[in-house]
């Protein structure tokens, strides 16, 4: 598929970045720092993966309150939208921004220019199968003690058909692995072929950890 993502041995652009804001928010640290810190990652190799991703949603119908369930559901709310006065698609511009900063760093030159249609486009209906396969988990997210967040499954289901099949199917990762649901054995080993056809190193999509159990008997 693609030969481009050899250098990321963990989870690369926005979902990349939900992974870090799960993880890695400190006091005193704020959200353009983290984006900053992430686009920085290997000397900037980060930060153009990071910006196509943000600009593939932008250029998609996604509205701003599907882009904040994304963050929400992939982060396990870490990233509140609602808390930091700000909506999905203007977070994303200043994502933009970022990136192009440090891509400048290296490229003076550079200059924003649109993502285009998605390579991994023709990978639609293996991403919608694995959303559908885990659909039920996904759904106690929308229904979550502490951590609710609404619609997760049909903004997932809308990102992989309207933004970009690839940056889908590691959003639906990165919920699978913020809420630690479970899958069967089956279904890491789709995940794994699906990663290595979409070009990702084979640590990318278990970085976090998958909660997996046998598949049932038959």
């Amino acid at each position: 598929m693609r030969d481009d993502r050899w250098p990321f041995y963990i989870d690369f652009g926005l979902s990349g970045l939900t992974r870090m804001v799960d993880v890695g928010w400190s006091s005193g640290t704020t959200l353009p720092e983290i984006v900053a810190a992430v686009a920085d990652w290997g000397d900037g190799v980060y930060a153009p993966t990071l910006l196509e991703d943000a600009l593939r949603v932008l250029e998609s119908d996604l509205s701003s309150r599907e882009v904040d369930i994304l963050w929400c559901a992939a982060s396990k709310r870490s990233y509140r939208p609602d808390f930091f006065g700000v909506g999905g698609r203007e977070w994303l511009r200043q994502v933009v921004d970022i990136c192009a900063e440090r891509i400048r760093q290296d490229d003076p030159s550079f200059a924003v220019a649109p993502a285009g249609p998605a390579p991994a486009a023709s990978f639609v209906d293996e991403v919608l199968a694995e959303v559908e396969a885990v659909a039920g988990a996904l759904r106690s997210v929308e229904g979550h003690a502490h951590y609710a967040v609404p619609d997760v499954v049909r903004t997932l289901r809308r990102t992989v058909t309207q933004a970009d099949p690839d940056l889908g199917f590691r959003m639906l990762l990165r919920v699978v692995k913020a809420y630690q649901l479970t899958v069967d054995a089956s279904c890491l080993a789709r995940y794994q072929d699906l990663g290595e056809r979409l070009g990702y190193d084979e640590c990318v999509v278990e970085d976090g950890g998958i909660d997996v159990r046998p598949d049932p008997a038959d």
